[in-house]
């Protein structure tokens, strides 16, 4: 018990590493003022800001300060340190590293301001034309990962740890990669020409002929993972995706109706042509078609089939939307079946007719059995 009063007594008298006692309570005042205004400038000086980006038009300012207020809390608290390191009489290696350390700190505060910026500028930008989803995602991972980068070069060469070195030995070592991993950068080098060709985004419902049928809901890096209509998800390689023939869905215009409707063959021309006029003025006026300038709708009498009059239709909806585009189908079948009541026609069924011919030859050879039977 002696033993650890007279080491409290030393503590009081000498100090600890050369700190008095004094400066001791100096520097816990510090912190804790330290601490107390990141609380208030969290509290106040956050909301304050707050309220006057809401009195802005712009939603720019809005999105910087929600990400910027982590990184700025941290302000706060990097003074109270920096003022440690000038008011406590320390030196050599320990001043040194408390030094190095506000320095890394300055820095991981400004990369960090900067990274999280990253995320609501894309999510601004790619509102526009020119900038879309999934573009807008692949640069703001890669300009997060080159910040991070860049700031841990930073602060290795704060501690005076040899940057140039270790980038050899990475680009060394990334030679070595490369070899084992050619697959890994064709994904990569195929993401990004689906990209650049805009061959679709997530959102856009795909179909790859006789393979796949779904919505693409991510495009990363090395696969794309899109949504089955059975709600699986199918993982694709890149590459696969990039060297076949994909149908997107998702930037259809309109939707093509194509019919082809067989009439009684007992339908007179005043009635077909009637069918026609009224089934195209339908059509016309509704406003669930849409006209397709490179290809007008029409309803016309185009064929002589098998046991039927053919009428083809071909319009296109305004929707593009499955149910919607459904509901539009159903009107046009009820109205159709209408049109062709109304005017005395009907629709035909397939049907085959058979007519079997008497010859002389037959009758003379049926009168023969005939007898025969009865001798």
């Amino acid at each position: 018990m002696n033993e650890i009063l007279n080491i409290f007594r030393d503590v009081w008298q000498e100090g600890l590493l050369g700190i008095g006692v004094t400066e001791m309570l100096v520097s816990i005042g510090i912190m804790l003022t330290a601490i107390m205004t990141r609380t208030f400038f969290v509290n106040r000086v956050i909301k304050w800001l707050n309220k006057l980006t809401e009195r802005t038009e712009s939603s720019v300012d809005d999105v910087l300060l929600v990400s910027l207020e982590k990184p700025l809390s941290y302000v706060p608290i990097v003074i109270g340190l920096y003022l440690l390191t000038v008011y406590l009489p320390i030196s050599g290696a320990l001043g040194n590293f408390g030094a190095q350390l506000i320095r890394s700190l300055v820095a991981f505060t400004i990369f960090s301001a900067l990274i999280n910026s990253v995320t609501p500028l894309f999510s601004i930008l790619s509102n526009g034309t020119w900038l879309t989803a999934s573009m807008s995602m692949w640069l703001e991972r890669a300009i997060r990962v080159i910040l991070w980068v860049i700031c841990l070069a930073i602060i290795l060469d704060v501690f005076g740890i040899q940057i140039g070195p270790l980038v050899a030995g990475l680009g060394l070592f990334s030679v070595a990669v490369a070899l084992g991993a050619q697959d890994l950068f064709k994904n990569l080098i195929a993401g990004i020409l689906i990209i650049g060709e805009n061959r679709f985004q997530p959102g856009d419902r795909i179909e790859v002929t006789g393979e796949l049928h779904g919505v693409v809901e991510q495009i990363g890096f090395r696969s794309t993972m899109i949504r089955l209509f059975n709600t699986a998800p199918m993982i694709i390689p890149n590459k696969d995706l990039s060297d076949v023939k994909v149908i997107n869905h998702g930037n259809m215009i309109y939707r093509r109706l194509n019919w082809t409707i067989n009439l009684l063959y007992s339908t007179s021309v005043e009635e077909l042509k009637k069918i026609c006029e009224q089934i195209e003025s339908y059509i016309q006026k509704s406003k669930e078609f849409e006209e397709n300038p490179s290809q007008a709708s029409f309803a016309k009498a185009v064929e002589f089939g098998a046991s039927s009059i053919d009428i083809r239709i071909l319009c296109y909806t305004r929707t593009s939307n499955l149910v919607e585009f459904s509901t539009t189908k159903e009107n046009l079948i009820h109205e159709i079946m209408r049109i062709v009541k109304e005017n005395g026609s009907d629709f035909a069924y397939p049907s085959t007719s058979i007519y079997v011919e008497s010859t002389p030859d037959s009758m003379s050879i049926d009168s023969s059995r005939t007898s025969s039977q009865e001798t």
